[in-house]
């Protein structure tokens, strides 16, 4: 496993710079309700990390064919966008912001690598105020296989011209762990839903509490200057 100092840092983003996961959950909860099935948080747990395509063929089996799902879809997007019209349905993480500030300042590049598509990750980012941290993006929409597939974090790689070794990705489910590991990556782990599994956490630099632990750890991680 590729070890410290680091040259450059990819993130996921639902459910480690943002606070999604849960509002998702809650209106994916909701809507299988309101068609009579009962999906349990471990059900959805299950979808957590994974790209487009694959997240929706589990939420079909659950809720029983396409046409529940679609059904649900519709309601969930319209409960999301409701929310998202009278509050921050989607805040940033703590220590999230502060934590880019600090890689910013020291010419650590930055990009994201999520399962969301790249015009959702533009928005969401956006709006919290962090996308000018990031000299690059890829989403789940851009892979033909996503997590726990290493292709979007070797696409990320790619468009910040770092080797996959040189970066340290963190990552906040099982899934996106396991593609970080995949594509050769250092791995920080900050768990939301889901602890992860003992072997994902032997191979990791770090387990965290939250993303304001990182803080006091960056000097020992990172090389300074790595984009100069």
């Amino acid at each position: 496993m590729p070890r410290p100092p680091f040259t450059a840092a990819i993130f996921d983003m639902d459910g480690l710079l943002v606070d999604s996961e849960r509002a998702t959950l809650r209106a994916w909860t909701e809507a299988a309700l309101a068609l009579g099935v009962v999906l349990r948080e471990s059900d959805y747990l299950q979808v957590v990390g994974k790209a487009a395509q694959d997240s929706h063929a589990i939420l079909q089996a659950h809720l029983g064919g396409v046409a529940p799902f679609e059904q649900a879809m519709v309601a969930v997007r319209a409960a999301l966008e409701e929310g998202e019209g009278k509050e921050l349905l989607f805040p940033l993480k703590p220590g999230a912001a502060a934590l880019l500030a600090h890689l910013q300042a020291a010419g650590i590049p930055c990009a994201v690598a999520s399962s969301s598509r790249t015009d959702e990750i533009a928005q969401r980012l956006a709006r919290v105020g962090v996308l000018p941290h990031f000299a690059a993006v890829a989403g789940g929409n851009e892979v033909l296989r996503g997590k726990p597939d290493p292709a979007l974090y070797l696409l990320a790689a790619q468009r910040l011209g770092v080797a996959p070794a040189q970066c340290l990705a963190f990552e906040d489910s099982h899934n996106g762990a396991c593609a970080a590991l995949a594509a050769g990556m250092g791995l920080v782990v900050v768990p939301d839903l889901l602890q992860p599994a003992p072997e994902v956490a032997q191979a990791c630099v770090a387990v965290l509490g939250s993303l304001e632990e990182a803080l006091p750890l960056l000097p020992r991680w990172f090389a300074p200057g790595a984009s100069s």
